[in-house]
């Protein structure tokens, strides 16, 4: 139990802002407000953007704990950035059509004012659509119609994914 104690203590400890920043942080509220201000163009190299005391104490505090944090450890700041930009990358849509559920190769067909428009769902997740490429599903129901609308309802796929996710949850009880 003691050694479960000891390394909740020892992880809290390691969050703590040095002395320093602590008592500077407290001192903010005694300071008066051209103090204030000059504290703020001593960390941020601005005039302040407001005269809102709280707003300005906030950010200073802020401020005067992300300098500390930087300089105890600054790896993480490196590890918090590596993870953002692997975060960006994953969410980036690489394929529209997996989105949607649509694999290559997949033939969409929609009769709209007695003709028949066919959509193939090309390789790299783009459409083709009387032999011309397009992105989305949006923009071909936008040359059939001359509205817009949303491409995956046009053609019926949204609610073929609906049906496939409705399946998968099993029947309504």
């Amino acid at each position: 139990m003691k050694s479960n104690a000891r390394e909740a203590n020892h992880q809290t400890a390691a969050f703590q802002p040095p002395e320093g920043v602590l008592s500077q942080i407290a001192e903010l509220g005694n300071l008066p407000m051209c103090d204030i201000n000059a504290r703020w163009q001593e960390l941020f190299n601005e005039d302040p953007p407001t005269h809102n005391r709280q707003f300005l104490e906030r950010r200073i505090a802020y401020q005067l704990q992300e300098n500390a944090f930087r300089k105890v450890n600054g790896h993480v700041l490196d590890r918090n950035k590596e993870r953002i930009q692997a975060l960006i990358a994953q969410s980036k849509r690489k394929d529209p059509c997996r989105k949607e559920g649509l694999a290559p190769g997949t033939m969409l067909t929609r009769e709209y004012r007695g003709r028949t428009h066919i959509v193939d769902v090309l390789d790299d997740g783009t459409f083709a659509f009387e032999g011309r490429p397009y992105k989305s599903l949006s923009r071909i129901a936008l040359e059939i119609t001359g509205a817009a609308w949303s491409g995956p309802a046009f053609f019926g796929v949204r609610t073929l994914i609906e049906a496939k996710q409705r399946s998968k949850r099993g029947p309504r009880q």
